[in-house]
């Protein structure tokens, strides 16, 4: 391979990667898209809840987990975050605050307590469409 080709190939290359590098935010694909701002609309997605059999288990933050409290699992905000989740089947919503990291499964964007899924009606369906707010951040 003559050096121009192999130049030209490496800039492609190069050129993708640095591309692939700042494609945006991780976590967004189908129906996971962001924006910014206080009160705006963050991230949409499917969300699932956390199983009572997790009780008393740790999070990732240090804290126990309590079905009973209204908390979250998040990939990456911050812990201490306090967001806005509306059940986009129903418009019910409910505030929670982050304090583990999650969900790693499929496309799903946060998991809830069984007391945020409870007041959400979604504990039947298990996985519900829903819209987060960043309300504020430590």
């Amino acid at each position: 391979m003559p050096r121009q080709a192999r130049v030209l190939v490496l800039l492609i290359v190069s050129a993708l990667l640095i591309a692939g590098c700042t494609s945006g935010p991780r976590g967004t694909g189908p129906g996971g898209a962001r924006s910014g701002g206080k009160g705006a609309v963050y991230q949409t997605g499917p969300a699932t809840y956390y199983a009572d059999r997790f009780s008393g288990r740790r999070t990732a933050s240090g804290e126990r987990y309590r079905p009973s409290r209204l908390t979250a699992a998040h990939r990456e905000l911050p812990f201490g975050s306090r967001v806005r989740v509306t059940n986009q089947d129903n418009g019910r919503s409910v505030t929670v605050r982050i304090n583990d990291r999650g969900p790693y499964a499929g496309h799903r964007v946060i998991d809830l307590s069984g007391r945020a899924a409870r007041k959400l009606r979604m504990r039947r369906a298990g996985v519900v469409p829903v819209t987060l707010e960043v309300l504020s951040r430590p």
